[in-house]
């Protein structure tokens, strides 16, 4: 049967995408550390059609703790995450086959999945990877390589089309930035709010079905 892919994502859009490194705002004394910010092809794990992985629904983080009277200071807090597969949409990435059959795929065109963040006010992105490092999992990455390779087969049931998508198997967050004033014994002001896409350095083929 013939394979058809999808979507293409521009070298300018990808660009686009790496440009959400900057930084935003002030605090440099909770800014991350500037390497590791890559995951090399090395170190990167292929995981296949992880079924049940994907969360559908955000699922509520409270990580809130008192705080002692420091003076001022800033600090991130996630409100939520849902496991989440990053999808690396350029050609050769993503194909759908049917109806019945077997599908064998295979990443043709190399590139990179980047983190993503978007919100208002005052953030870094290189911040929110250092926390998502420290609470979210160790495996989140600022950018995964992807190169070409990675086949993989699956059986279409009956009827039905398959569809397979590579991509990072990552997490989605909301996130918040708060600031103390004085002593800091009160309640924070908030100064930032947003989301964040983060890959991580696991990789693979993410399969699903339609009746068209």
């Amino acid at each position: 049967m013939g394979i058809g892919s999808r979507r293409a994502l521009t070298s300018a859009a990808a660009a686009t995408v790496l440009l959400c490194f900057g930084t935003v705002g002030t605090a440099a004394a909770e800014e991350g550390p500037a390497g590791d910010t890559a995951g090399s092809a090395d170190r990167t794990t292929d995981i296949n059609d992880r079924q049940g992985w994907e969360d559908e629904i955000d699922q509520p983080i409270n990580e809130r703790e008192p705080r002692r009277c420091e003076g001022p200071q800033t600090w991130y807090e996630f409100s939520s995450k849902r496991s989440y597969h990053v999808p690396s949409w350029w050609n050769g990435t993503k194909y759908k086959d049917g109806p019945g059959g077997t599908m064998s795929v295979s990443v043709t065109k190399s590139g990179s999945i980047a983190l993503e963040v978007a919100g208002s006010g005052e953030y870094s992105a290189g911040a929110i990877l250092a926390k998502a490092k420290a609470t979210i999992s160790v495996k989140v990455t600022g950018t995964v390589s992807v190169t070409t390779g990675h086949t993989y087969t699956h059986e279409i049931k009956r009827d039905k089309y398959g569809h397979l998508q590579y991509g990072s198997w990552g997490y989605k967050v909301h996130w918040k930035r708060y600031r103390s004033v004085g002593n800091g014994c009160g309640a924070p002001h908030e100064i930032g709010h947003g989301s964040a896409t983060l890959p991580t350095k696991e990789t693979g083929w993410k399969y699903w079905e339609t009746k068209s």
